[in-house]
């Protein structure tokens, strides 16, 4: 996670927000109050947040899932994007980060599309899949935690329908992808991640520097079905249609 974009100057990006970044009352107090907590920078930056909202708008989203919430700030990007009738599955477990999120979504009046599961994301994706709602999501960001990325990955790509859209959030690390030294467990899991992504012929990719790097996936129409070996942990396997 990344409050500002990677490399930017600070000069040109703070001109960048001035004529670009329409953020509202609700948004930027939101972002204010979570910039005093001890783990702000677990919050994204604003241009990331309005780049989600123009996608989540261009794709015409109705049903998104969210994989991290923490307070809830580019959760209430994306809900303020989606029709009245849109609705976001959010999956988090700290129930003190997301009692702020819940106040702001709230002011906001966008709670009633806002479905808070709280309990381990993987859990929450499998129980949606077991439920049978594969591909009928159009829109997920996965922004939580870095080692499980993987897993989260398999399971939106279950989730998401054909042409829907994942974003994947800090898939630069602050620079440490291109590290050798850096062999933290998070690194490690978002550098081969990162490798898998780009030879996954089931979708088509674009990786862009805005915050600590986001990578949009967007899932192809014509897929096999085909069994992915489990390569996060154990012996897991995804099936992928």
């Amino acid at each position: 996670m990344a409050t500002s974009t990677l490399g930017m100057p600070d000069d040109i990006r703070e001109y960048m927000l001035s004529v670009s970044v329409r953020e509202t009352p609700i948004l930027k107090s939101l972002r204010e109050e979570t910039a005093l907590m001890e783990n702000s920078m677990m919050q994204v930056s604003p241009e990331q947040g309005q780049l989600m909202h123009m996608l989540i708008k261009l794709i015409k989203a109705k049903r998104t899932l969210e994989i991290g919430v923490f307070t809830g700030y580019s959760t209430l990007w994306t809900a303020m994007a989606l029709p009245e009738d849109g609705l976001i599955i959010a999956c988090d477990v700290n129930s003190e980060w997301t009692d702020t999120a819940e106040k702001y979504w709230r002011e906001a009046c966008v709670d009633n599309k806002i479905d808070l599961r709280l309990a381990p994301a993987v859990d929450t994706l499998n129980t949606l899949i077991e439920e049978g709602l594969e591909g009928t999501f159009d829109f997920a960001f996965i922004d939580a935690n870095k080692e499980d990325y993987g897993k989260y990955y398999e399971q939106c790509l279950q989730l998401v329908k054909p042409g829907g859209l994942i974003a994947l959030d800090n898939v630069l690390r602050h620079g440490r992808v291109i590290d050798p030294k850096s062999d933290d467990p998070g690194t490690v899991a978002i550098r081969e991640l990162n490798r898998r992504i780009y030879n996954d012929d089931r979708v088509d990719i674009s990786m862009i520097p805005v915050s600590d790097g986001l990578t949009l996936v967007l899932k192809n129409s014509l897929q096999q079905h085909q069994v992915i070996p489990g390569q996060m942990s154990g012996n897991t396997e995804f099936t992928v249609s």
